[in-house]
């Protein structure tokens, strides 16, 4: 779940099957009851229908807890990420694990590293913000935590083929759902 929307789908398919939902947000849904192997399969199904998929095993619930932290940072600007930290640290300490083994199994189960993650998830909100006009592109680096405005640039043309005032200037509309932004095909 990757969106405010999402969570509330999630929390209509289970208050459908006759689950009381005692919590829910992004990637975790907290339920009153276990669930038997029928209810399970009912569950699994209707997620499937609206796609999304329950997470099993450990490696894949590191995975999404993983990519929650990055959507929740850059997308939705939660700010616990501290500004002198860097994003590998912050996912090492907030995971309790070491950075190059999330790096490693992140990369073996979505298929790309968790720093092409994050620049798809950055160059997502950069588009978002380009196209409401709202903010220079300056204060959308400082933003977004770039250690300048060029560093921002040449990111975004390496990804995009266009200068962020090209883009802006473009206005296109070829921004991706939160579930797609990383790449087509991927386990999100």
């Amino acid at each position: 779940m990757v969106c405010d929307r999402c969570i509330r789908v999630v929390r209509e398919e289970l208050e459908k099957a006759g689950l009381e939902v005692l919590h829910a947000e992004l990637g975790e849904v907290e339920i009153s009851q276990d669930l038997d192997a029928g209810q399970l399969k009912e569950v699994d199904a209707a997620l499937k229908d609206n796609g999304f998929e329950l997470l099993g095993n450990k490696r894949t619930t590191l995975i999404e807890s993983i990519k929650k932290l990055i959507i929740e940072e850059v997308q939705h600007l939660k700010g616990k990420k501290p500004a002198h930290m860097n994003f590998s640290d912050y996912l090492a300490a907030t995971s309790g694990y070491e950075y190059s083994y999330i790096s490693h199994l992140f990369s073996q189960e979505t298929g790309m590293t968790l720093e092409q993650f994050l620049i798809a998830q950055r160059i997502e909100k950069v588009k978002e913000w380009l196209t409401y006009d709202e903010l220079s592109v300056s204060e959308i680096a400082w933003k977004l935590g770039y250690s300048s405005t060029a560093h921002l640039s040449n990111q975004f043309k390496k990804v995009t083929g266009l200068t962020p005032v090209a883009y802006r200037s473009a206005q296109l509309k070829d921004r991706k759902p939160l579930d797609k932004v990383g790449g087509q095909g991927q386990k999100e």
